[in-house]
């Protein structure tokens, strides 16, 4: 079958290619009668209108790139289908790139997305400090949001989750219900959500503990380190093992269950995240549960706020950069409930 193109609607509706053109692309008003009959044809014709041939002619590809660490994380396919669906509404299309936590790849991936000439870039970092300079430069040709992550101050409009307050609110929690020997297991490196929350928990852990500071071991956001950091640190028996994300969790979980602890009675456990997983845990985990939507909607209102520029001389952006942080929700669950009661998940902020 022929593709029906704007001349053929032209002919159906009884006016000029111009006039179906303007009532298509909203670019100028056309009387509602006209505006009415071009639609009415252009449905009954099944128009579909040709996407390269309209980029062409706007610069505009409709696009947006976004760039995640590693999809195998359970929190980015949360984050990614909120975009995709606030982008959708839009009338924008979603070019997803995974660059397996390695900021080389990160930059590799960026330069692809830009090689097909996307409108904008979301992007999780890989690391603050090594994912700087290809963002920067991209920051530079096109509208880019950073989220959940950042990199560094001045660099580019962020939107993130924030990461002191929650980690805040799984202390006062555990302070509250009895927990006064607690240790941290966290992500190392230089990934800001990594680094907001261990040096959020060193800050405030204090007041529980003098030494708790100390007792912090850092791996990587896995069940794998989640099960090995519990070995290290289970002879010095903590009564609340705070955790920099569910993934750590879970593993610990595993392992404490598998050396015959008694979670919550003898030892409390925290996420942060509030992946699905967390609510299917034995026993169902407490976590720190981030809005999700809020932080798509949020970004999408950021790259809709940057115009694009032409490409900059210098590396960066050219306008003030905007940095957003969103309120978390402390969710109690079974995994740290007083007195090793397991119940539904009640939320707190």
């Amino acid at each position: 079958m022929a593709e029906v193109t704007l001349r053929d609607v032209a002919r159906a509706a009884g006016c000029s290619v111009a006039t179906v053109s303007r009532v298509l692309a909203g670019t100028r008003p056309v009387g509602a009668e006209t505006a009415r009959a071009v639609r009415e044809a252009a449905d009954r014709l099944d128009y579909r209108p040709n996407e390269v041939a309209r980029a062409l002619r706007s610069r505009s590809t409709g696009t947006v790139g976004l760039v995640l660490p590693q999809i195998t994380n359970p929190f980015f396919p949360s984050l990614v289908r909120e975009l995709e669906h606030v982008l959708h509404a839009e009338g924008r299309a979603v070019l997803l790139a995974d660059c397996d936590d390695d900021p080389e790849t990160e930059a590799a991936r960026i330069g692809a997305l830009l090689g097909r000439r996307v409108d904008a870039l979301l992007l999780i970092p890989v690391d603050e400090r090594r994912s700087r300079e290809a963002v920067a430069a991209a920051a530079a040709q096109v509208p880019l949001v950073l989220l959940d992550r950042g990199c560094g101050p001045g660099v580019a409009d962020s939107v993130a989750v924030d990461n002191a307050a929650g980690m805040a609110l799984v202390l006062e929690h555990l302070a509250a219900t009895g927990r006064r020997r607690p240790c941290f297991l966290g992500a190392a490196g230089t990934a800001s959500a990594a680094a907001e929350r261990r040096a959020a928990y060193a800050a405030g852990v204090a007041a529980l503990d003098p030494s708790a500071p100390e007792r912090a071991v850092l791996g990587d956001f896995s069940v794998e380190w989640g099960r090995a950091a519990v070995d290290r640190i289970w002879p010095a028996r903590p009564d609340a093992v705070v955790c920099a994300n569910d993934l750590i969790a879970a593993g610990a979980l595993q392992r404490l269950r598998q050396l015959g602890a008694d979670v919550p009675g003898e030892v409390a456990v925290t996420g942060f995240d509030d992946v699905p997983l967390a609510g299917l845990a034995d026993p169902a985990l407490t976590t720190v549960r981030q809005p999700v939507a809020e932080l798509a909607a949020e970004a999408a209102r950021l790259l809709t706020r940057r115009p694009a520029t032409a490409t900059a001389p210098v590396p960066g952006p050219r306008r003030p950069v905007r940095t957003v942080r969103l309120a978390p929700e402390l969710v109690v669950r079974a995994s740290s409930a007083p007195g090793g009661v397991r119940g539904e998940p009640c939320a707190t902020s």
